[in-house]
C-alpha cells in the first residue's frame, strides 16, 4: 500500500463546464486526486447529461467525463447563484470555464478578471476558436472544429471524407487545457502566483494536424485520403480472411516487405521484383501489391493470418469492434478496469491512461447526480438550512 499522495490532492478546482472539452479536462484532474467542483445548472444542468441514455440509463458522455465531481446546480444568472460561485472561486486553487464565448467575461468569471483579483488562482478559459479573431463569436462543435481544422479533409475514402468517431476537437482542447494547469501549477509552486491560461478547441487541433499541415504549408500535396490505408506506404491496409475477420498489416521497411513476401506470402520472388522491391514502388503499384497480399490472407482465417504474421515480425492488429474493444485480453491482463459509482450503481470504467508506479491508484469517484452535492458546499460556505430552502424555493439552486 502506498503512503504516497495522489499528486494533486488538496487541490481544489472551480469548473462551469459543459459538453466535453471542460469536462474530461476537469476529469483528468479529479483522478489525479483534485476536489472538483462542477458548476450546473439547476434546470437539467451540464446539457451532456441528456445526450444520450446509453449508460444504463445515463448519458455516456456524461458518464466519461464526470466522474469523482460534486456537482452544485445554481443559477448563474441571479445575483445570489452567482455570489456563491465567486465564494468558492476564491477559495480554489484552479477556475475552468467554457462557456458561449463572451459569458463568462459578463458573469465577471473570465480568466483575467479572476487572476486579477486571485492572483494565486490558476484560471482556464477553454474556447472553440480564441478570445479574439473574425471566429472569436462562431459557435463551436466538435464536428465544425474538425472540419476548419482540416482533420476531416484527410480523414475518411478518396470518395468521401468523414469526421472522426471521437469528438477529437474537445479531447485535444481537454488535454491542453489539463496540461497547462499542470504546468502553471508547477509555476505557482516556484513563483507563488497562477495566471490564465487559454485554450481553443481549433489551435489545439490545428496542432494535431501535424505532418498533413507541414506537407501542406511547405509546397508537397496534402496526402490523399485513403481509408486505412497509408499515403505513402505500401502495403498498409486492413485484408479480409476466410473467416470474415479483417486483418491490418503494416509494412514499414524493405526488409520487412523481404520477411513478409518469403515467410507469409511464401512468394520469395517478389522481395527483388523490381515492382515490389521498395516501398516507393510498392505504393505506386499499391493496387498489385494490395491484390497480391490480399489474396493470401483471404485463404487464411483471421487468428492464422495473425499468427503467420506475428511469426514473422510483420506489425498487423485486428480490426475490433467497440465489444472487442471492452473485451480486449491485453486490457484484461494488465488489470484496467475499474468500477465507479452512480446513480444507477456500479459502472465498468478503464483506469486513466496515465500510471504513476509506486504511486496510489487514480482516484476514480462516483458520477454525480444533478446538484448532488449542493446543500453540503453550501452549508461549508456558512449558509443555514432556512437560506437554502429559500433559495430552492426561488430556483436558483437544486
Amino acid at each position: 500500500m502506498s503512503t504516497q499522495p495522489l499528486p494533486l490532492d488538496g487541490i481544489t478546482v472551480v469548473a462551469v463546464e459543459q459538453a466535453v472539452a471542460a469536462p474530461f479536462a476537469t476529469r483528468q484532474l479529479a483522478d489525479l486526486g483534485a476536489r472538483v467542483i462542477k458548476v450546473e445548472r439547476p434546470d437539467g444542468g451540464d446539457f451532456a447529461r441528456g445526450y444520450d441514455t446509453a449508460a444504463r440509463g445515463l448519458a455516456s458522455h456524461f458518464v466519461w467525463c464526470n466522474r469523482g465531481k460534486e456537482s452544485l446546480a445554481v443559477d448563474l444568472k441571479d445575483p445570489r447563484g452567482l455570489a456563491v460561485v465567486r465564494e468558492l472561486v476564491s477559495g480554489a486553487d484552479v477556475f475552468v470555464q467554457n462557456l458561449a464565448q463572451g459569458a463568462a467575461a459578463r458573469l465577471g468569471l473570465d480568466a483575467a478578471t479572476l487572476c486579477a483579483a486571485h492572483p494565486r488562482l490558476v484560471a482556464v478559459d477553454i474556447s472553440g476558436y480564441g478570445e479574439s479573431g473574425p471566429y472569436a463569436h462562431k459557435r463551436a462543435y466538435d464536428m465544425l472544429v474538425q472540419c476548419e481544422a482540416g482533420l476531416v479533409s484527410v480523414t475518411g475514402t478518396a470518395e468521401q471524407p468523414v469526421k472522426a468517431g471521437i469528438p477529437a476537437a474537445d479531447i485535444a482542447a481537454a488535454m491542453y487545457a489539463f496540461s497547462g494547469v499542470l504546468a502553471a501549477l508547477l509555476r505557482r509552486g516556484t513563483t507563488g502566483r497562477g495566471g490564465p491560461v487559454e485554450v481553443s478547441m481549433l489551435d489545439a487541433l490545428a496542432e494535431w494536424m501535424g505532418h498533413p499541415l507541414h506537407q501542406g504549408m511547405h509546397g508537397a500535396p496534402p496526402p490523399p485520403r485513403t481509408g486505412l490505408a497509408h499515403s505513402v506506404i505500401a502495403p498498409y491496409d486492413a485484408y479480409g480472411t476466410a473467416d470474415g475477420e479483417q486483418v491490418l498489416l503494416s509494412v514499414q521497411n524493405d526488409r520487412e516487405w523481404r520477411r513478409l513476401a518469403e515467410q507469409v506470402l511464401v512468394q520469395p520472388e517478389l522481395a527483388d521484383d523490381p515492382d515490389f522491391a521498395t516501398n516507393t514502388a510498392r505504393t505506386a503499384n499499391r493496387k498489385r501489391t494490395d491484390e497480391v497480399v490480399g489474396r493470401v490472407l483471404a485463404r487464411l482465417t483471421g487468428r492464422e493470418a495473425l499468427d503467420s504474421l506475428e511469426a514473422a515480425g510483420i506489425a498487423c492488429a485486428r480490426l475490433n469492434t467497440v465489444a472487442d474493444v471492452a473485451a480486449h485480453p491485453q486490457l484484461a491482463a494488465r488489470d484496467r478496469w475499474r468500477e465507479v459509482e452512480s446513480p444507477v450503481g456500479p459502472l465498468r470504467s478503464l483506469l486513466p491512461p496515465i500510471t504513476l508506479p509506486g504511486g496510489p491508484e487514480p482516484s476514480m469517484g462516483a458520477v454525480p447526480a444533478l446538484g448532488e452535492h449542493t446543500d453540503a458546499l453550501l452549508r461549508a460556505l456558512g449558509m443555514t438550512d432556512e437560506q437554502t430552502s429559500a433559495l430552492r424555493r426561488d430556483g436558483v439552486i437544486a
